[in-house]
């Protein structure tokens, strides 16, 4: 450490760099060229139904990839990364076929990004495309039951907001969602407020403790795969860490530390059976029956 103390002892160039995931792997735009290449097969590859607004905002849309399950079928809805600053659902159907080949329907989400929207707006977001998705579940086809929301970085925090009850932006489908699947997230944003990620958050402290679901979780939720690379920031390790022990006492939790696994590659593994969180996530789909 160098300068003076911002957060846990660490000066603001430690915590820019532990709140910086891609400061773990060689080549972020590697990762994003094949996110967008995978997810172009996806939507080639699949049948889909793309840009089908779910709000008012023109980034509230969503791809719906309908399973090929027997009668209705589970549905993943996958909310991506991207620091809620980048990304969209064009980059992010790559998770989608292995769900698809086991028998389950994806849902992409797209949000809106800060600078222009703030995070109390895009956690808001999120839970409208949850309630729209389960006011047409007959049309779309799958099972209102069955829906399991799933997000990554960014999208883990939106994820998780969107299991909290109570007064928020948007509806609350705290208690509509079957099973949350939470990769690489941040669940406190205290440390992210004091970070360079805050210079397009623009958080204040009330607004940093409003969005962080580790403070506010409900006594019962749920269950919850809470999954982390092995090659992760210590703080991002720290928060893994901190949610799953906070949710112990509230859910049924499945832990997963991929340990050849990074931030930007663990979505890979959804849905692929034989990998520990392929299984953990259709695992939790699995009752009731269509997964095959």
């Amino acid at each position: 450490m160098t300068g003076a103390a911002v957060y846990r002892g660490m000066d603001q160039a430690t915590l820019d760099r532990q709140y910086s995931p891609s400061s773990r792997v060689p080549s972020l735009g590697a990762y994003l060229s094949e996110y967008e290449r995978l997810s172009t097969a996806a939507r080639r590859d699949h049948p889909v139904r793309t840009g089908l607004a779910y709000g008012p905002h023109p980034a509230e849309s969503l791809d719906y990839f309908p399973g090929a399950g027997r009668g209705r079928t589970p549905l993943l809805v996958f909310v991506h990364g991207g620091n809620w600053q980048a990304l969209g659902r064009a980059e992010s159907a790559f998770p989608t076929p292995p769900l698809l080949a086991a028998g389950a329907s994806v849902a992409v989400v797209e949000y809106g990004l800060a600078p222009d929207v703030g995070l109390d707006a895009m956690a808001g977001m999120v839970r409208r495309a949850v309630d729209w998705l389960l006011r047409h579940a007959d049309r779309l086809g799958f099972a209102p039951d069955r829906l399991h929301l799933c997000g990554t970085s960014a999208g883990a925090h939106l994820a998780a907001m969107a299991l909290l009850p109570g007064p928020s932006d948007g509806p609350d489908v705290s208690g509509r969602i079957a099973g949350a699947v939470l990769l690489s997230g941040m669940y406190d944003l205290e440390p992210v407020r004091l970070s360079y990620v805050n210079e397009a958050l623009r958080l204040d402290e009330a607004g940093a403790r409003r969005n962080s679901p580790l403070g506010r979780l409900p006594s019962r939720l749920p269950p919850v795969v809470v999954a982390r690379g092995g090659n992760e920031t210590e703080e991002y390790v720290r928060q893994h860490e901190r949610m799953v022990r906070a949710l112990r006492p509230r859910a049924k939790v499945t832990e997963v530390v991929a340990e050849l696994r990074d931030h930007f590659d663990l979505p890979y593994d959804l849905g692929v059976r034989g990998t520990e969180l392929g299984d953990a996530v259709l695992a939790q789909m699995e009752p009731g029956g269509t997964i095959t």
